[in-house]
């Protein structure tokens, strides 16, 4: 997968590029082909100072992409909400694509019995 990170306003250390990538790359466990990741990080100096910093992330994958957004006072802190919702975002997707292949073989499965009967 390929992450893209795009900073405004905000210096990208080396630190915030890994954990950034760290947080990212571990929403592949879900299995669902992530194609890439573009995320970007500003701190807004007209905000109020608990909302200074906005993380956004665009997840490319099959289907309808996924998107989230946060605004919060410390970076890390909005990373890892951003990366939770994403998670969130990510399990709902893959349990209705499981839910959908389980119906698929379980209505296969009763046409091939009653076929038999």
């Amino acid at each position: 997968m390929q992450i893209h990170i795009s900073p405004r306003d905000v210096k990208l250390t080396p630190a915030i590029h890994s954990y950034v990538a760290q947080k990212i790359e571990s929403l592949e466990h879900f299995g669902l082909n992530l194609i890439g990741a573009h995320v970007a990080l500003w701190h807004d100096d007209k905000r109020a100072f608990k909302h200074a910093f906005v993380v956004k992330v665009h997840l490319a994958l099959p289907g309808p992409d996924i998107h989230a957004e946060d605004h919060g006072h410390e970076l890390y802190q909005a990373i890892d909400v951003v990366t939770d919702r994403l998670a969130e975002q990510l399990r709902h997707r893959k349990s209705k694509l499981v839910k959908g292949t389980r119906e698929k073989s379980r209505k296969e499965k009763v046409r091939r019995q009653s076929a038999l009967v």
